[in-house]
Protein backbone atom coordinates (compact mmCIF):
# COMPACT_ATOMS: atom_id res chain seq x y z
CA UNK A 1 0.00 0.00 0.00
CA UNK A 2 1.27 3.71 -1.22
CA UNK A 3 2.05 5.55 1.95
CA UNK A 4 4.86 8.05 3.82
CA UNK A 5 7.59 6.45 5.80
CA UNK A 6 9.52 8.40 8.22
CA UNK A 7 13.17 7.88 9.24
CA UNK A 8 15.26 5.14 8.21
CA UNK A 9 13.93 3.45 5.03
CA UNK A 10 14.88 -0.55 4.95
CA UNK A 11 14.29 -3.30 2.22
CA UNK A 12 11.24 -4.23 4.75
CA UNK A 13 9.19 -0.99 5.41
CA UNK A 14 9.95 0.25 1.50
CA UNK A 15 9.21 -2.92 -0.79
CA UNK A 16 10.05 -2.85 -4.44
CA UNK A 17 7.57 -4.16 -7.27
CA UNK A 18 7.25 -4.51 -10.55
CA UNK A 19 5.66 -3.32 -13.42
CA UNK A 20 4.54 -0.21 -14.93
CA UNK A 21 4.67 2.86 -11.97
CA UNK A 22 1.84 6.01 -11.20
CA UNK A 23 1.70 8.55 -9.27
CA UNK A 24 -1.88 8.82 -6.44
CA UNK A 25 -1.12 12.60 -6.16
CA UNK A 26 -1.08 15.48 -8.66
CA UNK A 27 2.59 17.02 -8.75
CA UNK A 28 1.86 19.96 -10.94
CA UNK A 29 2.38 23.59 -9.58
CA UNK A 30 0.98 25.71 -11.87
CA UNK A 31 1.57 29.09 -9.98
CA UNK A 32 5.34 28.56 -9.29
CA UNK A 33 5.77 26.89 -12.59
CA UNK A 34 4.42 29.81 -14.55
CA UNK A 35 6.74 32.47 -12.46
CA UNK A 36 9.93 30.80 -12.52
CA UNK A 37 9.99 27.38 -10.84
CA UNK A 38 12.56 26.53 -8.12
CA UNK A 39 15.35 27.51 -10.91
CA UNK A 40 14.19 31.16 -12.36
CA UNK A 41 13.07 34.26 -10.45
CA UNK A 42 15.59 36.62 -8.74
CA UNK A 43 18.11 36.62 -5.25
CA UNK A 44 18.70 37.94 -2.42
CA UNK A 45 21.90 38.17 -0.08
CA UNK A 46 19.65 38.21 3.41
CA UNK A 47 16.65 36.79 4.90
CA UNK A 48 14.57 39.57 3.93
CA UNK A 49 14.07 41.43 0.88
CA UNK A 50 12.47 44.17 -0.48
CA UNK A 51 11.03 46.15 -3.48
CA UNK A 52 9.85 49.50 -4.00
CA UNK A 53 6.87 51.28 -5.23
CA UNK A 54 5.65 54.96 -5.79
CA UNK A 55 2.32 56.62 -6.60
CA UNK A 56 1.38 59.67 -8.74
CA UNK A 57 -1.35 62.05 -7.60
CA UNK A 58 -5.20 62.13 -9.06
CA UNK A 59 -4.92 64.27 -12.58
CA UNK A 60 -6.40 67.80 -13.11
CA UNK A 61 -7.13 70.34 -14.77
CA UNK A 62 -4.38 72.24 -12.95
CA UNK A 63 -4.48 75.58 -14.80
CA UNK A 64 -2.00 78.91 -14.05
CA UNK A 65 -2.46 81.86 -14.36
CA UNK A 66 -0.27 83.54 -17.37
CA UNK A 67 2.68 85.18 -15.64
CA UNK A 68 2.48 83.54 -12.69
CA UNK A 69 5.49 82.15 -11.10
CA UNK A 70 6.15 78.87 -10.37
CA UNK A 71 3.79 76.56 -7.83
CA UNK A 72 4.97 75.22 -4.80
CA UNK A 73 7.41 72.72 -5.52
CA UNK A 74 6.01 68.73 -5.33
CA UNK A 75 7.67 65.57 -5.21
CA UNK A 76 6.78 62.04 -5.00
CA UNK A 77 7.52 59.67 -2.19
CA UNK A 78 8.63 56.44 -2.40
CA UNK A 79 7.56 53.31 0.07
CA UNK A 80 8.73 49.76 0.55
CA UNK A 81 7.09 46.60 0.51
CA UNK A 82 9.14 43.56 2.29
CA UNK A 83 8.83 40.09 2.44
CA UNK A 84 11.55 37.01 3.94
CA UNK A 85 12.77 33.73 2.58
CA UNK A 86 10.97 30.65 4.17
CA UNK A 87 13.73 27.58 5.03
CA UNK A 88 11.99 24.62 3.05
CA UNK A 89 14.82 21.40 4.21
CA UNK A 90 13.66 17.71 3.50
CA UNK A 91 15.73 14.44 4.47
CA UNK A 92 16.01 10.70 2.29
CA UNK A 93 17.56 8.39 4.40
CA UNK A 94 18.24 4.38 3.05
CA UNK A 95 20.01 1.39 4.16
CA UNK A 96 22.91 0.25 2.24
CA UNK A 97 20.19 -3.16 1.53
CA UNK A 98 17.46 -1.11 0.52
CA UNK A 99 19.63 0.40 -2.22
CA UNK A 100 21.50 -2.71 -3.14
CA UNK A 101 18.52 -5.24 -3.14
CA UNK A 102 16.38 -4.21 -5.83
CA UNK A 103 15.97 -7.38 -7.36
CA UNK A 104 14.09 -8.53 -4.05
CA UNK A 105 10.26 -7.99 -4.86
CA UNK A 106 7.53 -8.00 -2.37
CA UNK A 107 5.26 -9.17 -4.36
CA UNK A 108 3.21 -11.62 -3.89
CA UNK A 109 5.00 -12.86 -0.64
CA UNK A 110 4.92 -10.18 2.67
CA UNK A 111 7.93 -9.97 4.62
CA UNK A 112 10.69 -11.18 4.23
CA UNK A 113 10.52 -10.60 0.41
CA UNK A 114 12.14 -12.35 -2.16
CA UNK A 115 11.98 -12.60 -5.70
CA UNK A 116 8.95 -14.01 -7.18
CA UNK A 117 10.21 -14.60 -10.71
CA UNK A 118 8.12 -11.49 -12.25
CA UNK A 119 8.89 -8.88 -14.25
CA UNK A 120 12.00 -6.42 -13.26
CA UNK A 121 11.50 -3.20 -10.48
CA UNK A 122 11.46 -0.07 -12.57
CA UNK A 123 13.42 1.69 -10.27
CA UNK A 124 16.94 1.01 -10.69
CA UNK A 125 18.29 3.77 -8.45
CA UNK A 126 16.13 4.03 -5.46
CA UNK A 127 18.26 7.02 -3.84
CA UNK A 128 17.90 8.85 -7.01
CA UNK A 129 14.41 8.06 -7.03
CA UNK A 130 12.99 9.02 -3.53
CA UNK A 131 15.43 12.00 -3.80
CA UNK A 132 13.16 12.82 -6.86
CA UNK A 133 10.63 12.63 -5.77
CA UNK A 134 11.07 14.65 -2.36
CA UNK A 135 11.61 17.48 -4.83
CA UNK A 136 8.51 17.36 -6.35
CA UNK A 137 7.13 17.61 -2.57
CA UNK A 138 9.21 20.82 -2.02
CA UNK A 139 7.77 21.99 -4.89
CA UNK A 140 4.38 21.38 -4.11
CA UNK A 141 5.31 23.23 -0.43
CA UNK A 142 6.78 26.14 -2.37
CA UNK A 143 3.39 26.49 -4.43
CA UNK A 144 1.30 25.85 -1.74
CA UNK A 145 3.52 28.40 0.55
CA UNK A 146 3.05 31.13 -2.49
CA UNK A 147 -0.82 31.15 -2.27
CA UNK A 148 -1.83 30.40 1.09
CA UNK A 149 1.19 31.31 3.15
CA UNK A 150 1.02 33.56 6.60
CA UNK A 151 3.82 35.88 7.26
CA UNK A 152 6.00 35.43 10.08
CA UNK A 153 9.05 37.70 10.34
CA UNK A 154 10.25 36.10 14.18
CA UNK A 155 12.91 38.24 15.99
CA UNK A 156 14.66 35.14 17.36
CA UNK A 157 15.81 31.44 16.23
CA UNK A 158 13.30 29.63 18.03
CA UNK A 159 9.99 30.48 14.88
CA UNK A 160 10.38 29.67 11.63
CA UNK A 161 10.29 32.39 8.98
CA UNK A 162 6.92 32.25 6.69
CA UNK A 163 6.84 33.98 3.72
CA UNK A 164 3.66 35.99 2.75
CA UNK A 165 1.69 34.20 0.22
CA UNK A 166 -0.85 35.94 -2.24
CA UNK A 167 -4.16 35.41 -0.67
CA UNK A 168 -2.50 37.09 2.12
CA UNK A 169 -1.14 39.82 0.49
CA UNK A 170 -3.90 41.28 -1.30
CA UNK A 171 -6.08 43.54 1.20
CA UNK A 172 -7.01 46.21 -1.18
CA UNK A 173 -8.97 44.46 -4.14
CA UNK A 174 -11.27 42.38 -2.26
CA UNK A 175 -14.80 41.18 -2.12
CA UNK A 176 -16.29 38.55 0.27
CA UNK A 177 -18.79 36.61 0.18
CA UNK A 178 -20.43 34.17 1.97
CA UNK A 179 -20.24 34.54 6.27
CA UNK A 180 -17.20 34.90 7.89
CA UNK A 181 -16.70 33.86 11.25
CA UNK A 182 -13.71 33.96 13.62
CA UNK A 183 -12.37 32.91 17.12
CA UNK A 184 -13.57 29.15 17.04
CA UNK A 185 -12.52 26.57 18.83
CA UNK A 186 -11.54 22.73 19.37
CA UNK A 187 -11.62 19.74 21.55
CA UNK A 188 -11.23 15.93 20.29
CA UNK A 189 -13.47 15.95 17.06
CA UNK A 190 -15.76 19.01 18.07
CA UNK A 191 -15.45 22.51 16.80
CA UNK A 192 -17.28 25.18 19.34
CA UNK A 193 -18.58 28.53 17.73
CA UNK A 194 -21.18 30.11 19.74
CA UNK A 195 -24.04 30.56 17.65
CA UNK A 196 -22.56 29.48 14.32
CA UNK A 197 -25.57 29.32 12.25
CA UNK A 198 -24.81 25.45 10.74
CA UNK A 199 -27.01 22.46 9.70
CA UNK A 200 -25.86 19.41 9.25
CA UNK A 201 -24.92 18.82 5.50
CA UNK A 202 -23.68 22.33 5.32
CA UNK A 203 -20.20 23.45 3.75
CA UNK A 204 -17.42 25.04 5.23
CA UNK A 205 -14.19 26.24 4.36
CA UNK A 206 -11.38 26.66 6.86
CA UNK A 207 -9.43 30.03 6.98
CA UNK A 208 -7.12 29.35 9.73
CA UNK A 209 -7.21 26.04 11.92
CA UNK A 210 -4.66 27.16 14.67
CA UNK A 211 -2.66 24.19 15.70
CA UNK A 212 -5.49 21.67 14.87
CA UNK A 213 -4.85 18.81 13.00
CA UNK A 214 -6.38 16.96 9.79
CA UNK A 215 -8.22 19.63 8.50
CA UNK A 216 -6.53 21.99 5.92
CA UNK A 217 -7.50 25.78 5.02
CA UNK A 218 -8.99 26.27 1.85
CA UNK A 219 -10.66 22.73 1.33
CA UNK A 220 -14.45 22.41 2.08
CA UNK A 221 -15.84 20.05 4.65
CA UNK A 222 -19.08 18.90 5.73
CA UNK A 223 -20.87 19.95 8.90
CA UNK A 224 -22.22 16.66 10.83
CA UNK A 225 -23.53 16.54 14.61
CA UNK A 226 -24.23 20.08 14.96
CA UNK A 227 -25.67 21.80 17.76
CA UNK A 228 -26.44 25.54 18.35
CA UNK A 229 -22.42 25.61 19.60
CA UNK A 230 -20.99 22.99 17.93
CA UNK A 231 -20.48 20.41 15.63
CA UNK A 232 -17.96 18.02 13.60
CA UNK A 233 -16.89 17.56 10.19
CA UNK A 234 -15.64 15.47 7.65
CA UNK A 235 -14.69 14.94 4.10
CA UNK A 236 -17.92 13.45 3.31
CA UNK A 237 -21.53 14.16 3.89
CA UNK A 238 -22.27 12.44 6.98
CA UNK A 239 -18.60 11.30 6.74
CA UNK A 240 -16.45 9.93 9.55
CA UNK A 241 -15.96 12.59 12.11
CA UNK A 242 -12.28 14.15 11.55
CA UNK A 243 -10.00 14.08 14.95
CA UNK A 244 -8.86 17.48 15.48
CA UNK A 245 -6.97 18.09 18.92
CA UNK A 246 -7.47 20.79 21.04
CA UNK A 247 -6.69 23.99 19.11
CA UNK A 248 -7.66 27.82 19.25
CA UNK A 249 -7.77 30.70 16.46
CA UNK A 250 -9.83 28.57 14.11
CA UNK A 251 -11.62 30.57 11.49
CA UNK A 252 -13.92 29.18 9.03
CA UNK A 253 -16.34 30.26 6.15
CA UNK A 254 -19.89 29.58 5.63
CA UNK A 255 -19.94 29.93 1.77
CA UNK A 256 -22.53 31.98 -0.34
CA UNK A 257 -25.16 29.96 -1.85
CA UNK A 258 -26.01 32.47 -4.74
CA UNK A 259 -24.37 30.99 -8.49
CA UNK A 260 -21.25 32.79 -9.60
CA UNK A 261 -22.35 35.27 -12.12
CA UNK A 262 -20.11 37.18 -14.89
CA UNK A 263 -20.54 40.16 -13.28
CA UNK A 264 -19.50 39.25 -9.97
CA UNK A 265 -15.96 38.16 -11.60
CA UNK A 266 -15.92 41.31 -13.58
CA UNK A 267 -16.52 43.18 -10.51
CA UNK A 268 -13.21 41.98 -8.72
CA UNK A 269 -11.69 42.74 -11.75
CA UNK A 270 -12.82 46.05 -11.88
CA UNK A 271 -11.18 46.75 -8.44
CA UNK A 272 -7.97 45.53 -9.99
CA UNK A 273 -8.19 47.36 -13.56
CA UNK A 274 -9.02 50.88 -11.55
CA UNK A 275 -5.58 50.19 -9.07
CA UNK A 276 -3.14 49.60 -12.29
CA UNK A 277 -3.34 46.17 -12.53
CA UNK A 278 -4.70 43.11 -15.26
CA UNK A 279 -3.82 45.41 -18.17
CA UNK A 280 -0.82 43.21 -19.64
CA UNK A 281 -3.15 40.38 -21.06
CA UNK A 282 -0.68 37.91 -21.78
CA UNK A 283 -0.04 37.46 -17.87
CA UNK A 284 -3.85 38.69 -16.43
CA UNK A 285 -4.99 35.82 -14.75
CA UNK A 286 -7.88 34.20 -12.95
CA UNK A 287 -6.65 31.77 -10.45
CA UNK A 288 -8.70 29.05 -9.17
CA UNK A 289 -9.50 25.62 -8.06
CA UNK A 290 -11.41 23.00 -10.42
CA UNK A 291 -14.57 24.08 -8.77
CA UNK A 292 -14.49 27.85 -9.33
CA UNK A 293 -13.15 26.78 -12.81
CA UNK A 294 -16.21 25.21 -13.56
CA UNK A 295 -18.51 28.56 -11.74
CA UNK A 296 -16.36 30.57 -14.26
CA UNK A 297 -17.19 28.88 -17.81
CA UNK A 298 -20.75 28.75 -16.78
CA UNK A 299 -21.22 32.28 -15.87
CA UNK A 300 -19.36 33.38 -18.69
CA UNK A 301 -22.05 31.17 -21.07
CA UNK A 302 -24.94 31.93 -19.19
CA UNK A 303 -24.15 35.68 -19.57
CA UNK A 304 -23.16 35.92 -23.40
CA UNK A 305 -25.29 32.62 -24.75
CA UNK A 306 -22.50 30.57 -27.02
CA UNK A 307 -19.07 30.71 -25.03
CA UNK A 308 -16.15 29.21 -26.48
CA UNK A 309 -12.65 29.16 -24.56
CA UNK A 310 -9.33 29.04 -26.36
CA UNK A 311 -5.63 28.40 -24.37
CA UNK A 312 -2.44 29.94 -24.52
CA UNK A 313 1.02 29.41 -22.90
CA UNK A 314 2.18 31.15 -19.58
CA UNK A 315 5.77 30.96 -18.53
CA UNK A 316 5.45 27.65 -19.54
CA UNK A 317 2.06 26.30 -18.47
CA UNK A 318 -0.88 25.93 -20.87
CA UNK A 319 -3.84 28.14 -19.79
CA UNK A 320 -7.38 28.50 -21.34
CA UNK A 321 -8.46 31.69 -21.80
CA UNK A 322 -11.61 33.63 -21.11
CA UNK A 323 -13.29 37.07 -23.08
CA UNK A 324 -14.00 39.66 -20.57
CA UNK A 325 -15.11 43.17 -20.38
CA UNK A 326 -11.34 43.72 -18.90
CA UNK A 327 -9.86 41.78 -21.49
CA UNK A 328 -8.90 38.19 -22.45
CA UNK A 329 -7.55 36.76 -19.60
CA UNK A 330 -5.88 33.33 -18.32
CA UNK A 331 -7.97 30.93 -16.63
CA UNK A 332 -5.25 29.11 -14.27
CA UNK A 333 -6.37 25.91 -12.41
CA UNK A 334 -4.13 25.40 -9.37
CA UNK A 335 -5.59 22.62 -7.03
CA UNK A 336 -3.59 24.76 -3.62
CA UNK A 337 -6.19 27.27 -4.49
CA UNK A 338 -8.98 27.48 -1.52
CA UNK A 339 -11.70 26.46 -2.99
CA UNK A 340 -14.25 29.31 -2.14
CA UNK A 341 -11.53 31.71 -3.54
CA UNK A 342 -10.85 33.21 -7.34
CA UNK A 343 -7.51 35.59 -7.64
CA UNK A 344 -7.04 38.34 -9.94
CA UNK A 345 -3.48 37.83 -10.75
CA UNK A 346 -1.23 40.12 -12.76
CA UNK A 347 1.56 37.42 -13.11
CA UNK A 348 4.11 39.75 -14.34
CA UNK A 349 4.44 40.97 -11.17
CA UNK A 350 4.99 38.12 -9.09
CA UNK A 351 8.54 36.12 -8.88
CA UNK A 352 10.46 33.47 -6.78
CA UNK A 353 13.38 34.87 -4.73
CA UNK A 354 15.91 32.66 -3.73
CA UNK A 355 18.66 32.90 -0.87
CA UNK A 356 21.82 31.65 -2.50
CA UNK A 357 23.59 29.59 -0.30
CA UNK A 358 27.43 30.13 -1.16
CA UNK A 359 29.01 27.02 -3.08
CA UNK A 360 25.85 25.25 -3.05
CA UNK A 361 23.24 27.41 -4.69
CA UNK A 362 19.23 27.76 -4.34
CA UNK A 363 17.70 24.84 -4.04
CA UNK A 364 20.54 21.85 -3.48
CA UNK A 365 21.22 18.56 -2.73
CA UNK A 366 24.22 17.25 -0.20
CA UNK A 367 25.03 14.19 1.70
CA UNK A 368 25.08 14.22 5.42
CA UNK A 369 27.52 13.02 7.92
CA UNK A 370 27.92 9.20 7.84
CA UNK A 371 26.49 7.58 11.47
CA UNK A 372 25.95 3.64 10.10
CA UNK A 373 25.39 1.74 7.21
CA UNK A 374 23.11 4.13 5.42
CA UNK A 375 23.41 7.02 2.81
CA UNK A 376 21.82 9.97 4.37
CA UNK A 377 21.10 13.26 1.95
CA UNK A 378 19.52 16.66 2.64
CA UNK A 379 17.47 18.82 0.34
CA UNK A 380 17.23 22.52 0.95
CA UNK A 381 16.39 25.85 0.13
CA UNK A 382 15.23 29.13 1.21
CA UNK A 383 12.63 31.22 -0.89
CA UNK A 384 10.28 33.76 -0.81
CA UNK A 385 7.52 35.54 -2.95
CA UNK A 386 7.81 38.67 -4.34
CA UNK A 387 4.07 39.52 -5.33
CA UNK A 388 4.65 43.45 -6.64
CA UNK A 389 2.18 45.77 -5.94
CA UNK A 390 -0.86 43.99 -4.05
CA UNK A 391 -2.94 46.92 -6.01
CA UNK A 392 -2.91 44.78 -9.04
CA UNK A 393 -4.38 42.12 -7.70
CA UNK A 394 -7.72 41.33 -6.36
CA UNK A 395 -9.87 38.13 -4.47
CA UNK A 396 -13.01 37.02 -4.71
CA UNK A 397 -13.91 34.79 -1.45
CA UNK A 398 -16.43 32.91 0.16
CA UNK A 399 -18.02 31.65 -3.04
CA UNK A 400 -20.56 28.69 -3.53
CA UNK A 401 -19.31 25.32 -3.63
Amino acid sequence: MAGTITGLATSFDLPNYTGELFSLTPDDTPLLSSIGGLTGGGQTTSTEFEWQEYDLRDPGQRTRLEGADAPTAEERKRGNITNVVQIHQEQVALTYTKQAATGQLASPQSAPFNHPGGGPNPITSELDWQVAQMLKQMALDVNWSFINGTYSKPNSNSTARKTKGLLQAIQTNRIAKGTAVTGATSATDTVTSTGHGLVDGDKIVFTAVGAATGIIPGRAYYVDQQTTDTFKVSTSSGGAAITLGTATGIAFTKPWTTALSADNINDVLQLAYDNGGISEQATATLLCNSIQKRAITKAYADAYGKFQESSRTVGGVNVTTIVTDFGTLNVMMDRHMPQDTIAAVSLEQLMPVFLNIPGKGAFFEEPLAKTGAADKVMLYGEVGLKFGNERAHGLLTGLKI
